[in-house]
């Protein structure tokens, strides 16, 4: 597996596949091909349907247009074999083709072909499943945090603290935000009003609107365009942020302790992005909410002080009770229904800690066999309900 860098990546929304892929495959191409007369960028599939909902054509303008004139094609009905979300990128001079380069958009912000594909740099960690990581862990008495450090290095530490104070200010950001979201649904920003509400309850109902609230936050800033750290996506990025901030802050937790609570999460989520797809478009959002709701659980677990088998237990029941969740985002934005699927992934996860908590962590199903599932649902997934806003409620949604 790749180290946790590849998947906790910081940038701006509103999303990791169509947005941040996109836009540094045209600072990759510039690079390639600096001196041209114009652009030409033909989008595939997902990023064509859903594209100009998720600024796909204003991310790679920004990168390209102050070089040379760009034009932009568009071809939803063509999905080429290798992802969903493909992209060629041509540079011109008159007519004659200087350079052209497919690439696609596979999750996260990663960007992937079959060159890269066999050119991919050596794996960092020789274990990448969950049932092998847990046996080593118990075998050698370590936790899965200890085998993240052991693996990446100790300057893991570093990274994941600037990815902490990212998402801290992401949160704070949002919760102090107000106004409608760009794009025209109109949909008005809720996380200050959550937050604000939170404080006239008490017990179980200020805790749940206190989870609501920095969810919404950080969905919210993420569908404006803001920073934010994919988790393991844009489009999932509240889920983690909003749990571990909401132990963090209800219990004192020291900031070590949440560094490593985030390396948890993190390897739980690279096991997923190397053994099926963290790609709405390429297995639907049980990959994007699914996943991100079961590394916070696995977050949250170890917080509460959980064993290996019961942070497992946690994660696997995070995406398991997912699956099946389809990719149909309303005019192609990531607002509706994903800002609120957000809010209602981070409380299952706190749902899905407490129960194994209780629990001794013995399960009959594994956390593998239901990423195993997960992508073989996502596979037998029709295309509209996989990023393409033809189906669902993409579809029958009406103002």
């Amino acid at each position: 597996m790749e180290s946790l860098k590849e998947l906790f990546k910081i940038g701006n929304g509103p999303s990791s596949s169509h947005t941040m892929g996109p836009k540094r495959a045209a600072e990759q191409f510039t690079l390639r091909c600096p001196s041209v007369d114009h652009y030409r960028v033909t989008l595939y599939g997902s990023l064509a349907a859903t594209g100009r909902g998720h600024l796909t054509d204003k991310a790679i303008l920004s990168v390209l247009e102050p070089i040379a004139p760009t034009e932009i094609c568009w071809e939803p009905d063509t999905v080429l074999p290798f992802h969903p979300n493909g992209m060629r990128f041509e540079g011109l001079k008159g007519e004659e083709i200087l350079d052209s380069w497919t690439i696609f958009s596979t999750g996260g912000g990663a960007l992937e072909n079959e060159e890269t594909k066999a050119e991919r740099t050596p794996d960092i960690y020789s274990l990448s499943t969950i049932q092998d990581i847990k046996d080593y862990c118990y075998n050698e008495g370590k936790t899965y945090w200890e085998y993240v450090e052991e693996c990446e290095g100790p300057e893991i530490w570093d990274y994941l603290d600037r990815v902490w104070t990212v998402m801290c200010e992401t949160i704070e950001r949002g919760l102090n935000n107000d106004g409608v979201l760009p794009g025209g649904l109109k949909v008005s920003r809720k996380a200050s009003t959550y937050y604000v509400k939170s404080k006239s309850y008490t017990g179980s109902l200020a805790s749940r609107a206190r989870i609501y609230a920095y969810a919404l936050a950080v969905a919210e800033e993420n569908a404006a365009g803001g920073e934010v750290v994919t988790a393991p996506t844009c489009g999932s990025c509240g889920v983690i942020p909003a749990v571990i901030y909401h132990v963090a802050t209800s219990r004192d937790v020291l900031r070590i302790r949440i560094l490593r609570a985030l390396a948890t999460a993190g390897l739980f989520g690279n096991v997923v992005k190397t053994n099926a797809s963290i790609s709405g478009a390429a297995v639907g959002c049980q990959g994007e909410i699914g996943v991100a709701c079961a590394m916070a659980a696995a977050a949250a677990c170890q917080l509460f002080g959980g064993t290996p088998s019961q942070i497992e237990y946690a994660a696997e029941m995070g995406l398991e009770h997912h699956l099946g969740l389809t990719c149909d985002p309303v005019c192609g934005l990531v607002q509706v229904p994903c800002i609120e699927r957000n809010a209602i992934a981070a409380a299952r996860a706190l749902d899905a800690n407490t129960y194994a908590t209780l629990s001794d962590g013995q399960h009959l199903v594994t956390f593998d066999k239901v990423v195993e599932v997960m992508n073989e649902t996502g596979t037998n997934l029709p295309s509209l309900y996989r990023e393409t806003s033809e189906g669902g409620l993409a579809k029958n949604y009406h103002k």
